[in-house]
């Protein structure tokens, strides 16, 4: 079947995201498998310290959020000079969170470990890597800032090359610093830190050309900070939300014993390498009813098609998930307890991929859509429901992970679906 034009915007600005998306976890994934090989004390410090870093950064994704859709939608009707005034006071912003995220990483690393529940050896290294990543948080957190004022250029390609190669550069420099320097765990921090910077330094090689040709000054407008404040004060309190929701369903998985969280594990890995490609599909959304609302295009034809693509691809996954679920363990484990709960699990995820590919692209439109407030309340609501649900849950005789992968989807994201597509439909007849 042909693709639309349509279609192929849509694909040109997600495929794109999507590699980008994909390429940022292989800063992870290379720190792990590079101090994987020093020693188990090593790994397990990491471990903590990665999950402070990682956790500290996901709650920030405002920064691209509140970016993107504003700047896509000055950059529609004309208003490039605003557009990029826009995306300056957002770097602004971003870089004010930075420092101030950095300095209590730095600080409060020992606390912060010994909450993750390190402790001795482990607990120096996850210090370790908590403080040498510190520098490199403002760098991380304007790259987030860039990228949604490229994002909102309807750009999602300079990110995927500016990703690709900053993994690679990092990899380098832990095999050098860990290995070459003899610096251990620090050493991977501090190469990650370094390709933050070296990437950081490729998005403003290319936006701040721009800005000059366009006359704009480089001093930020404190009205324009504020409002970039506000948009993303919502989004960062969705993003608590989500956060929140997960938390919750671990601690839950946790009490019903060691077998059912190590196979919440893996289930929780498979969903969030699907997610990978429906948030490239939402980002695709954002983009683009963002500009399309500034150009005064009729945004109605964009929103069907995003949805149906959701649908689709919940429809096709799903399909694969329930097919495979049987053995879908097999490379994760070797205990046949844990993979026949996986095997469940997965049949469940599988029938709540369409709720999932629903939820991810109706976020994306309704963030192009600049309907912040009411997206960030309906997941916290949301949120307010399920809680209590997945608690009581967790005092029933053994509620298997089943049952818990049900609630997450029925009990969290199938009222998020509902809520929102409401919001869309009654936007889109105002």
């Amino acid at each position: 079947m042909p693709i639309s034009p349509l279609g192929r915007r849509i694909l040109a600005l997600a495929i794109p995201a999507l590699g980008a998306l994909i390429a940022e976890p292989l800063f992870l994934l290379a720190d792990t498998a590079i101090i994987g090989n020093l020693g188990t004390a090593e790994l397990a410090g990491a471990a903590a310290g990665t999950s402070v870093v990682q956790t500290a950064v996901g709650v920030m994704v405002f920064l691209a959020y509140a970016t993107t859709p504003v700047v896509a939608r000055l950059y529609g009707s004309g208003h490039v000079r605003h557009a990029f005034e826009v995306g300056r006071d957002g770097l602004f912003v971003a870089g004010i969170i930075g420092v101030t995220l950095a300095a209590a990483l730095w600080c409060g690393a020992g606390f912060l470990a010994g909450l993750l529940g390190a402790t001795g050896t482990p607990h120096g290294f996850a210090v370790d890597y908590i403080q040498w990543s510190a520098p490199g948080i403002p760098a991380m957190l304007l790259i987030l800032a860039a990228t949604g004022v490229l994002r909102g250029f309807q750009d999602t390609r300079t990110p995927l090359v500016i990703a690709a190669a900053a993994a690679a550069l990092n990899v380098a420099l832990n095999v050098i610093l860990v290995y070459g320097a003899g610096l251990s765990v620090a050493g991977a921090a501090m190469g990650t830190s370094i390709a933050q910077w070296v990437a950081l330094g490729a998005y403003l090689a290319i936006i701040l050309p721009r800005m000059r040709r366009e006359g704009i000054s480089l001093r930020p407008s404190s009205s324009g900070m504020r409002s970039t404040t506000r948009v993303g004060s919502w989004l960062f309190l969705r993003t608590i939300a989500l956060r929140a929701s997960l938390l919750v369903t671990v601690w839950v998985a946790a009490r019903d014993g060691e077998a059912t969280l190590a196979a919440h594990q893996i289930v929780f890995t498979v969903f969030s390498f699907l997610a990978f490609a429906l948030d490239a599909l939402a980002i695709a959304a954002q983009a683009l009813v963002g500009h399309a609302r500034g150009a005064g295009e009729d945004t109605r034809p964009i929103i069907r098609v995003l949805i149906r693509w959701a649908l689709g691809y919940g429809v096709a996954i799903g399909a694969v998930l329930a097919a495979i679920s049987p053995v879908i363990a097999l490379p994760f484990t070797g205990d046949p307890a844990v993979r026949a709960l996986v095997a469940s699990a997965i049949l469940i995820l599988a029938a709540f991929q369409i709720v999932a590919g629903l939820v991810f692209v109706l976020d994306g439109i309704m963030i192009g859509q600049e309907d912040m407030a009411f997206l960030a309340l309906t997941c916290t609501v949301t949120f307010a429901v399920y809680a209590p649900l997945i608690l009581w849950m967790s005092q029933l005789p053994g509620p298997g992970l089943g049952c818990i992968w049900g609630a997450c989807g029925g009990g969290y994201r199938g009222p998020r679906a509902a809520l929102q597509s409401w919001r869309v439909a009654h936007r889109r007849l105002s």
